[in-house]
């Protein structure tokens, strides 16, 4: 080992449970698809009389921004929450453009899916683990 040099341990990384992963990847994945649909509201120029087609592509980054920032914060039931008003928020885009709502039906369903699904994964894996601790495996 050299003079001077200290070893530094490595940070350990906190255990992510199911629900939380999977709400990531789908808020990360529907942040794109956000955008995206900021910008057909643009080209279409599907806003009413009097508000410019560019506030199209604001909402759309806006709402991929806040996407990608509660994907970081899935772990709380108020991201959990907020997440789902995001996606009440792509329904409503319906209104302006009527292909949106195919994307707030499906990531509206994986959504809900990955809430209910990876909240049961979680309870079956901690129930395991305390099983396992209680055998001392």
């Amino acid at each position: 080992m050299e003079v001077g040099v200290r070893r530094v341990n490595p940070r350990v990384r906190r255990q992510r449970g199911a629900r939380e992963s999977l709400l990531s990847v789908i808020l990360g994945f529907e942040s794109i698809v956000a955008f995206l649909a900021g910008l057909s509201v643009y080209g279409l120029k599907a806003l009413p009389a009097g508000i410019e087609p560019w506030w199209g592509i604001v909402g759309g980054a806006v709402l991929g921004v806040l996407m990608i920032a509660l994907a970081g914060f899935t772990r709380h039931t108020w991201a959990v929450v907020a997440g789902g008003a995001l996606q009440v928020v792509i329904a409503l885009g319906a209104f302006f453009v009527p292909a949106l709502l195919i994307a707030a039906a499906v990531f509206g369903g994986l959504y809900v899916y990955a809430t209910i699904k990876g909240g049961a994964l979680d309870q079956r894996n901690a129930s395991l683990a305390a099983d396992a601790d209680q055998n001392g495996d």
